[in-house]
């Protein structure tokens, strides 16, 4: 293996840029050496997202110099910095939802591959790397998690000298995370530096080996963090430690979702038919379903909150209502309210105020009669997305933000709160912490407590384990569109969801009985 280069990988000296409503990076210096795996830690709006997108000439500074390999790089564009040698995977994806996996690697690549070769190239880096990928398959059908694999095999394939990960892990299971640290442990031994950003304390520790810290667009420190706790992070970043949860056991009350049976074939070729799913929530309880990304997570989901109106007649109710074949609306009048987990598309309209976000779910402003149209009482509208901005302590230009414009997590915030604030009888989230910072997924987390102490019954969907150790009272794993029983969490133990996500509930129950 060829020596390590002594010169300086990337080093950005009085990074400013400054938007109408906020300034995201201020007189940001930063180095970054071969080989080395640097850490970029802030809580949500901090401005870590706006430096890497200058870094990667996704965004032009207003002020400051950019240094890559010890010669000023003037970086007009993505194509530019693919050509010195960064690659980025960003937290919100960029892929086109109407071409295929390959399709869409093959934009970023050298033209003089055919389409073929790039085809090839995918799943030969996704076998050596462990991230399953079929490159035929069109992005609309992919799960968020596999979509994140598709950006993380495009950033691989450009062989970087630079790899800048946004949020990678957010929605990789503790197995998958644990191969790619294996492969960027890999990279950096081989003299590629690595930017590393993520709100998962324990991954930079055991990753990487130096860290900026960001607040409110300024470095306020840089620290080793194998020498630093998670408290010690927690404090570096957002001033304070995240607090504790009280998760107190509570009595349940009248069953409130009841799946029985729910056989539903996909819709399309890629997808994963459900087979037999039973689910009950009751009122003043949480129930986790853990899994795999692109196990039927997609499909579930979509039945349950009325987008996918095909479920047989009987096999969801809400209380004592067939809801099986009732749209989005009318299960939202029963109560019911939903988070799904694409932010930006799904959650909310990227090109809308976060007022008229609101109108997505929630009809307080319009004047009756609703049914013909109404009027938007404008005023009542932004007060009411303000309160949520205040409640929620979500870092944005105020109500007349649009949504594209909030960093992941503030953007998850408000959609959580926007769902959170109705007060619903049935609360049904997927990824409720996806790309959030400890401080804010405390918050989210006490909130889903909050509800169901008020007597609310709770679904998460989540790939985050801890996430789901720390909120649920009884639990779930979906495996290939099958759901296994429900197990209270204090039988619960991440060995046996681990074994669970690969379908072999069966397998132990066969063997309980066998030794009883």
């Amino acid at each position: 293996m060829a020596p390590i280069s002594s010169v300086t990988r990337l080093q950005l000296t009085g990074i400013t840029k400054a938007y109408p409503s906020v300034v995201a990076n201020s007189d940001i210096n930063l180095t970054v050496m071969p080989g080395e795996t640097h850490a970029v830690l802030g809580e949500n709006g901090a401005g870590k997202s706006t430096l890497m997108k200058i870094i990667y000439g996704s965004v032009k500074p207003d002020a400051g110099r950019v240094m890559f390999n010890g010669q000023i790089a003037h970086i007009r564009n993505p194509k530019e910095a693919r050509a010195l040698g960064i690659s980025m995977v960003f937290q919100h994806f960029n892929l086109f939802d109407t071409i295929t996996v390959a399709e869409n690697v093959w934009l970023g690549l050298d033209k003089s591959l055919s389409l073929a070769e790039v085809t090839q190239s995918i799943a030969a880096k996704a076998a050596e790397y462990g991230l399953d990928i079929d490159p035929s398959r069109p992005v609309h059908t992919l799960s968020v998690g596999e979509m994140q694999r598709v950006e993380i095999i495009r950033a691989l394939l450009t062989n970087p000298q630079l790899l800048i990960l946004d949020e990678p892990t957010s929605v990789l299971t503790p197995q998958a995370v644990e191969k790619l640290f294996v492969v960027l442990k890999k990279l950096a031994s081989e003299g590629c530096s690595i930017l590393y950003i993520s709100h998962k304390l324990h991954e930079i520790r055991e990753l990487c080996n130096a860290c900026t810290v960001l607040r409110g667009g300024v470095v306020t420190g840089v620290c080793n963090p194998a020498e630093e706790s998670n408290a010690s992070l927690s404090r570096l970043m957002i001033g304070a430690e995240p607090p504790q949860l009280e998760h107190r056991p509570q009595k349940t009350g009248a069953t409130v979702l009841s799946v029985k049976n729910l056989r539903l074939a996909r819709e399309d070729q890629f997808g994963v038919d459900l087979d037999g799913i039973d689910l009950d929530v009751k009122a003043g309880e949480v129930v986790g379903i853990a899994g795999v990304s692109g196990n039927g997570q997609k499909e579930l989901l979509y039945a349950l909150s009325g987008e996918d109106c095909r479920s047989p007649k009987g096999s969801i109710t809400m209380g004592q209502t067939d809801v099986s074949a009732l749209h989005p609306g009318g299960r939202r009048n029963l109560g019911l309210h939903f988070v799904p987990e694409e932010r930006l598309g799904r959650g909310a309209v990227p090109t809308l105020s976060l007022a008229h976000n609101l109108l997505l779910t929630r009809t307080e402003s319009i004047s009756f009669p609703r049914f013909a149209g109404g009027w938007i009482r404008v005023k009542q509208l932004e007060e009411h997305a303000a309160r949520l901005i205040k409640g929620f302590n979500v870092k944005a230009g105020g109500p007349q933000a649009v949504a594209r414009s909030l960093s992941g997590g503030n953007l998850q915030k408000y959609i959580v709160g926007r769902e959170i604030d109705a007060k619903p009888k049935l609360f049904i989230v997927s990824q409720p912490t996806w790309g959030v910072d400890v401080g804010a997924a405390a918050q989210i987390r006490g909130e889903i407590l909050a509800l169901r102490d008020a007597g609310c019954a709770v679904l998460v969907v989540s790939e985050e384990l801890d996430e789901l150790f720390e909120v649920c009272d009884r639990l779930h794993v979906i495996a290939r569109g099958r759901l296994s029983p429900s197990v209270p969490m204090a039988e619960a133990t991440v060995e046996k969801i681990g074994e669970w996500m690969s379908g072999l509930w069966d397998n132990q129950k066969a063997t309980e009985v066998q030794h009883a």
